[in-house]
């Protein structure tokens, strides 16, 4: 830098990047940029000039723009942000171009037409925190707009960020009440989903209010105990809770939940749990209008914790349908262990299983274990922990073909013991049994029962639909795994599209296959499975070249190449996947 030429100035930075830009230009890269190019000329550059704004500079994917007002800033990005949304109405998810944005005030150096200094490494890292179709903000930024703007502004909490020395105090912009933007939250711009023909609601997650961030896997546990004494009543539609908690840590307006998540009611709260005692606070609230239907607080000692559970469940599915009595609520809650050692065990466990890494997944497995040992007839806990097991052998992770396998069918088989009619508990363990080669005649049994016992049950059915995977029934099971997307739209813990991608592999559909596969990737890039059938599938399809990439970004996750598990119980198809594999590794017949 020349200090000669240098200068210092006060500035409003806007900082924005599109989000998936990879995906978009893998998918489409001639397509991409011509929109891209579109953005820039129609919504881009006439909103900077039209609140005076100066374009520093460009990336590939990103753009840095400086103001001298915070309100021109934030004016300029919320309409840039409502613009794109607009154009983006019929688009499909997968193809949209979303902008996420940072807005910081301070200090630049500038050099030259470019700015430089912390101010504009604050912008960056406030952008990259920013949902798709969203706006963050630093806390000056906040303080300057605030009743300003027609916009409100929702507390993040401070935030480290790389190589900013001190923590930054971050808010998400959202706009007043009624006015579309595309701000408004993690699913901006997803078309509303059409409400079931009966009751739905969801629920958020609860606010862990302990003080104790060690805690807040007990508030999630909470949540996860009322959801599935909700899943059990049968009239009542509940989305999952892995779709429900994409609003964690937000400030989550109930209308948008409602429209994004496609249900009538939803239900909020927290926990306080402290000193062996706990108070959960719950509220139900219709979505469309905002009206609150009930609200009450509980409170009681850690040994009552399943008795409170039963009674949030019971008074929000009482408001919901008065016609139904308590009982009913209560007879369907199911208290799958005393022990409350091996129950915070097992929710411990629970988001390790959920990240899908190796280390975390093993580290799931070692917690189940505590708690089997703790409560040998815990069925979540011994379901679970098979679960855990089929997952190493999947990804090509386990010491070697055998080992586990035995272990994971005896939980599996404890479980269904002591089960009883738990969906989660029977629909997991036929899974175990399916993917470990048992009769998948049994198998689909089993699971036919878990979604006897409640057919609103989001993983019953994609479970269902990957043992149909394996039996050769790929249309039934494509029609399961996206039944379980409607019940659990904004979860991808269990790879849905990689099985739905699968199932179109097998029927040699490939191009069809070759979507969803792709698609899965940008979910859930980490998933083994995912990158054998694309390698086998751009094989199949002779682009040798992209399936021979496809294998490289495999080794990277496992050295396993061929799975030596393989569930798919015909040997046609089975084949069908290991000649593939054979050629994009670069084997010739």
């Amino acid at each position: 830098m020349n200090p000669d030429r240098a200068q210092r100035r006060l500035a409003a930075i806007l900082a924005a990047d599109i989000a998936g830009y990879s995906r978009l230009i893998g998918a489409d890269e001639e397509g991409t940029l011509r929109r891209m190019r579109s953005i820039r000329t129609e919504v881009i550059e006439p909103n900077i000039a039209a609140h005076r704004g100066r374009l520093v500079k460009t990336t590939g994917d990103g753009l840095l723009v400086e103001f001298t007002s915070v309100i021109d800033a934030l004016r300029c990005a919320s309409d840039v942000q409502q613009q794109l949304a607009a154009r983006n109405e019929g688009t499909s998810v997968a193809e949209r171009i979303e902008f996420r944005i940072g807005i910081n005030m301070s200090d630049v150096v500038v050099e030259d037409d470019d700015i430089l200094g912390d101010g504009v490494n604050v912008a960056a890292r406030l952008e990259a925190l920013a949902e798709p179709g969203g706006i963050c903000v630093s806390s000056r930024v906040q303080e300057d707009a605030a009743g300003r703007l027609d916009m409100t502004f929702a507390d993040m909490g401070e935030q480290e960020f790389k190589n900013i020395a001190r923590p930054i105090r971050a808010y998400r912009v959202v706009p007043a009440a009624g006015k579309a933007s595309p701000t408004a939250g993690p699913n901006a711009g997803v078309t509303a989903l059409a409400l079931p023909d009966k009751p739905s609601i969801a629920v958020l997650p609860f606010t862990n209010m302990s003080g104790d961030p060690e805690q807040e896997y007990f508030a999630d546990g909470m949540v996860e105990e009322i959801i599935t004494a909700l899943s059990r009543i049968r009239w009542l539609f509940v989305i999952a809770r892995n779709s429900s908690f994409v609003y964690k840590g937000q400030a989550a307006d109930v209308k948008r939940v409602g429209h994004e998540l496609g249900v009538r009611y939803v239900l909020e709260g927290s926990v306080r749990k402290s000193d062996g005692r706990i108070r959960i606070t719950a509220q139900l609230v219709e979505a469309e209008t905002g009206a609150h239907l009930w609200a009450d607080h509980f409170d009681g000692s850690l040994d009552d914790v399943f008795d409170l559970q039963d009674r949030v469940a019971i008074s929000a599915a009482g408001v919901i349908e008065p016609a139904l009595q308590a009982a009913e609520a209560r007879r369907s809650a199911h208290r799958p262990t005393n022990d409350l050692t091996a129950y915070d065990l097992y929710l411990r466990a629970l988001p390790n299983f959920a990240s899908g890494a190796r280390e975390r997944i093993c580290e799931a497995l070692v917690l189940l274990e505590q708690a089997i040992t703790r409560d040998p007839i815990y069925g979540p806990a011994l379901a679970l922990a098979g679960m855990c097991l089929t997952q190493l052998h999947l990804n090509g992770w386990a010491e070697s073909p055998d080992v586990g396998r035995d272990q994971g069918l005896d939980y599996a088989r404890r479980a269904v013991r002591a089960a009883g009619n738990d969906p989660f508990v029977l629909a997991s363990a036929a899974e175990v049994f399916g993917f470990f080669g048992e009769d998948i005649t049994a198998a689909l049994a089993l699971v036919d029962r878990s979604l006897a016992a409640n057919a609103g049950f989001a993983y019953g059915w994609f479970w269902s639909g990957l043992l149909r995977l394996y039996a050769g029934q790929y249309d039934t099971a494509i029609e399961q795994i996206e039944k379980s997307l409607r019940l659990n739209p904004l979860d991808r813990m269990g790879a849905p599209l990689t099985a739905i991608g699968a199932a179109h592999f097998f029927k040699r559909e490939f191009e069809t296959a070759l979507s969803k596969l792709l698609a899965s990737i940008q979910e859930r890039p980490g998933f083994a499975m995912s990158y054998r059938l694309l390698a086998a599938c751009y094989a199949h399809m002779g682009r040798l070249e992209e399936a021979g990439a496809a294998v490289e970004r495999l080794r990277a996750l496992t050295p396993v190449i061929a799975p030596p598990i393989l569930p798919i119980r015909n040997p046609e198809h089975r084949e069908l996947l290991f000649s593939g594999l054979r050629l994009a590794a670069g084997e010739r017949p």
